[in-house]
């Protein structure tokens, strides 16, 4: 895999790919160069038939600072007062995170430090988060006169409307172990515990099937969208083509026989 040195890339031999955000200076920003690493580790990442998981880690005491401001800033030079750039950047960023839950292969976030405004829109969007219980979330955006609108899109899709709106309209720092509570995190662990707990996960869901493990990450996100009859509708149609799956089949038979499934990952 292609490597840069903001963005390291690690694939071991059970296939969990760890991207790790590794632009320090920047807080692990997510400036244009940034976005345009993830976006194309997450296409590649969803392609790659040796990834099996991936999780998204930092460097440094910052998970992820959010949009680099000075970039944005500057951008504002441009004769539109920077509408163009700024709608360019918002596009960039949304398909990222689209892009993560649009992956076939499981997200995990492993965060470390603050995960502000996009940052914390990044861990949302995973479809796992676990950190050390010294980590810290917030949606600032309104000490600046800037709502945070865009996280908050992944952020009310994790946690209740009371504690999205708490995080948006205070843009007061969430504690790991609050976060957890309100379910932004699955756990929030001791830092020296982080990557154990983390890889323990991963390995856990690397030794499913690749094609049970993607099929039901694509029909959770779309049936959350819909009505009720229509998601029983449309998650019945799915079970349906999953039972007439070489691994349902064989993992039925498997459990039946007492046996280690071997998976196709088809």
């Amino acid at each position: 895999m292609q490597e840069s040195n903001i963005l390291l890339r690690d694939l071991d031999d059970e296939g969990i790919l760890r991207l790790t955000l590794n632009d320090t200076g920047r807080r692990n920003a997510l400036s244009e160069a940034m976005l345009a690493e993830l976006g194309g580790a997450f296409a590649e990442a969803g392609v790659n038939r040796s990834v099996r998981v991936v999780i998204l880690a930092a460097t440094g005491p910052a998970y992820c600072a959010g949009h680099d401001l000075k970039e944005m800033t500057a951008g504002r030079a441009g004769p539109d007062r920077g509408k163009a750039y700024f709608a360019k950047v918002m596009a960039q960023c949304s398909a990222l995170m689209q892009a993560i839950v649009n992956c076939p292969k499981p997200v995990i976030a492993e965060v470390t430090g603050i995960a502000a405004a996009a940052g914390c829109q990044l861990v949302a969007s995973c479809d796992l988060a676990i950190a050390a219980n010294t980590a810290q979330f917030n949606t600032p955006g309104v000490h600046i006169g800037l709502f945070c609108s865009t996280p908050m899109v992944a952020l009310s899709r994790n946690v209740s409307n009371k504690h999205a709106m708490e995080m948006l309209l205070t843009g007061d720092m969430t504690p790991a172990v609050r976060a957890a509570e309100i379910g932004l995190l699955n756990y929030a662990v001791a830092p020296e515990a982080l990557q154990e707990v983390t890889m323990a996960i991963a390995r856990k869901i690397a030794s499913k099937s690749s094609m049970t493990l993607a099929t039901g990450k694509r029909a959770f996100y779309a049936q959350r969208e819909m009505p009720l009859a229509q998601a029983y509708h449309y998650a019945s149609g799915v079970m349906v083509q999953n039972m007439l799956a070489h691994d349902a089949e064989e993992g039925i038979g498997a459990f039946i026989e007492k046996r280690a499934p071997q998976w196709q990952d088809a």
